[in-house]
């Protein structure tokens, strides 16, 4: 499994460790546990009867691989005088996920938040609740920092979105037959990029959204970062082609694939950024590639 490193928590002057393993926040137990007294924290809460049931409730609910029979052996005999249990034994015999081991730099033991969350009870009821409010903490940043690089995305379009128009009028309704409706030629100039990037114009957005339409938002509101990225990239390339004397056409075709294939490769770089924003604070996971048609 792949660990990406995250912030640390700070709980009661103890630095702990997390990262993200396939999208789940997991923590570091063994920091959890630095500097206490004793020996075997670990162990011992993993011997505990609640706890053995616990760990099987939770991967029986998350972990389609696991091996329940062997988990019904652990739980008959978790309390008993002579169980023994360690975080390897544990993963190897049950298949189980909610518990790792990590080797090397900020190695050890590490936890699902879940978890680590019981794991901090056994410790002391005090203890997980400051765990807690830290990861809170810790989580309305990280959602703070997205909602500002949307924003700060979204102001790039608009940016560029100010040369495209002014290449439009410079270079496109002058030789354009149809002087009498120049808002219409704007129009369609935008539709290229929806349409590139979308799939539909802003009409077409509008007809299937019409509650959000009402509120007065459009095809790019919804877009997720990586498609406001490409709809930036978009603008200044069209503006280029135009200055160029492209035809609608070879204009269009070029910026079709093109958000194809930089839509697939940030999507592929970055899953959060394919997000897609569904109001200020609610965001819609977009699983589509971008595909060619």
């Amino acid at each position: 499994m792949l660990f990406k490193r995250k912030k640390n928590l700070t709980v009661q002057d103890k630095n702990i460790s997390m990262h993200d393993v396939e999208g789940e926040d997991y923590i570091s137990l063994t920091d959890m546990v630095r500097g206490e007294e004793g020996a075997d924290h670990i162990k011992n809460w993993m011997r505990n009867r609640n706890t053995v049931e616990f760990l099987g409730l939770w991967e029986a609910m998350n972990n389609p691989e696991f091996k329940g029979v062997e988990f019904d052996t652990f739980r008959k005999e978790a309390g008993l005088n002579s169980f023994t249990l360690t975080p390897k034994k544990w993963v190897d015999a049950t298949k189980a996920v909610g518990i790792l081991s990590k080797s090397g730099r900020n190695g050890g033991t590490y936890a699902h938040k879940d978890i680590a969350f019981e794991f901090g009870t056994w410790l002391s009821p005090a203890f997980k609740l400051y765990l807690i409010k830290e990861y809170q903490r810790l989580k309305e940043i990280e959602n703070n920092d997205h909602n500002l690089e949307w924003n700060v995305k979204r102001t790039l379009s608009k940016t560029n979105y100010r040369l495209h128009t002014d290449a439009i009028k410079d270079y496109v309704l002058p030789s354009s037959k149809r002087f009498w409706n120049k808002n219409l030629e704007y129009a369609e100039e935008a539709d290229f990029l929806n349409a590139a990037v979308f799939g539909c114009t802003a009409k077409e957005w509008r007809e299937l959204n019409p509650e959000r339409a009402k509120a007065k938002e459009n095809v790019r509101d919804s877009a997720s970062i990586n498609e406001l990225n490409v709809i930036a990239n978009l603008e200044s390339k069209n503006a280029e082609m135009i200055r160029e004397g492209a035809d609608k056409k070879t204009r269009f075709e070029a910026l079709q694939k093109l958000a194809a294939w930089q839509l697939e490769a940030l999507n592929n770089m970055d899953f959060k950024r394919s997000i897609k924003r569904t109001s200020e604070d609610v965001y819609l996971i977009d699983n589509k590639k971008g595909e060619q048609k």
